[in-house]
């Protein structure tokens, strides 16, 4: 039986073999705090691609030493990090898995203690390992250090970090590369007037704020080779009246689509606390709404768990991906879970496990 889950499906010139795709998800385990990828993100990312995932997106990935949201988190700031990624995508290709890598720059939520270390959290200060934070900005997110407001000089040096990261992520093998502008971090400030009150080019109107991102879209889009996929996770509301509005973010998507992006990975929320009404595919509206009023292609994300719930969203047009984060972690196997659900007739095995299923 034919599912859509299973389709194929063409960005630019990257076919994934299915939808089912796997979001970044931080895994904070460079104990080095070098930015170098490690043994552990080898077993966990080839884990994910040998479980059939049409495309797996390693985690946010700084793109200086001070983007990093963690110290334990990974970098592409230098060719030494360039290097230990590179036979992570080889795994992960040969597995039939599209590799993504999302870049990232964590702005003033930056240089924090890791989410899985209770005993310590909030801001890690200079004397344990932490650095000072930048923002649009100098206004602080709650408990966090305040950060310093970044001057014209900096942004276009940030530019030039992310430009350089992108290269050397198409000299690791990657086959797309997403730019983290949602969650609060750094594109996502400058995007919002909760965090950005700038008075120059980069603040004010929603052309203001989206310029940063624009300009790194349009670094990235001439680093890469043309047939190279790029997408943005975007925040597609801030779930506070004074903060982005889904009215901001399609015409934030329309622009980023005159600038080379081929898909909206669509999340919400996390530049400030907000009451967000969670619950199983909570944001796949926002996907559909922005693919509605913008024919851009979206990826949809939010507490997708079950397959039939996977082949609803995208049969009804919703989205044109899934993005399954927290049941991967659960079953690195979703997708071939998911093929026997669906009785789809081919689950995307290795080779080596085909006897399971016969």
């Amino acid at each position: 039986m034919s599912r859509l889950v299973f389709e194929p499906i063409t960005l630019r010139g990257m076919t994934a073999r299915n939808r089912l795709w796997v979001p970044p998800m931080c895994q904070y385990s460079v104990e080095a705090q070098d930015g170098v990828a490690t043994d552990w993100h080898m077993v966990h990312l080839g884990g994910l691609a040998r479980g059939g995932a049409g495309a797996v997106i390693v985690e946010a990935t700084a793109v200086t030493p001070e983007g990093r949201i963690s110290p334990q988190d990974l970098g592409l700031w230098n060719d030494e990090q360039r290097d230990a990624l590179a036979p992570i995508v080889g795994f992960m290709q040969s597995q039939g898995t599209k590799a993504g890598i999302q870049l990232a720059h964590a702005g003033r939520k930056a240089s924090t203690y890791r989410t899985f270390e209770p005993e310590r959290s909030g801001s890690v200060p200079v004397s344990d390992g932490g650095w000072q934070t930048v923002a649009p900005s100098a206004l602080a997110y709650p408990e966090l250090a305040e950060p310093q407001a970044l001057d014209q000089a900096g942004i276009k040096q940030l530019i030039a970090a992310f430009q350089a990261a992108a290269r050397r992520a198409v000299d690791a093998g990657f086959d797309f590369i997403e730019v983290h502008g949602a969650h609060g971090y750094l594109l996502h400030e400058f995007l919002s007037p909760l965090s950005n009150t700038r008075d120059d080019d980069y603040g004010g109107s929603l052309e203001n704020r989206a310029r940063f991102l624009l300009q790194v879209v349009d670094v990235i889009r001439e680093e890469v080779p043309d047939d190279m996929p790029l997408f943005v996770r975007l925040s597609a509301v801030d779930w506070i009246d004074t903060g982005l509005t889904i009215d901001d973010t399609v015409q934030v998507v329309r622009w980023l689509d005159e600038h080379g992006v081929d898909l909206i990975d669509v999340s919400s929320g996390s530049n400030l606390p907000a009451k967000i009404p969670s619950g199983p595919g909570y944001q796949v509206k926002f996907a559909e709404t922005i693919r509605e009023r913008t024919g851009v292609p979206t990826a949809a994300v939010g507490l997708i768990t079950q397959p039939f719930q996977a082949e609803h969203i995208l049969t009804t047009g919703q989205a044109d991906v899934v993005l399954v984060g927290r049941e991967s972690l659960r079953n690195a196997n979703f997708p071939i879970h998911a093929a026997q659900v669906l009785r789809h007739k081919t689950p995307p095995t290795p080779i080596q496990y085909h006897r399971a299923y016969r």
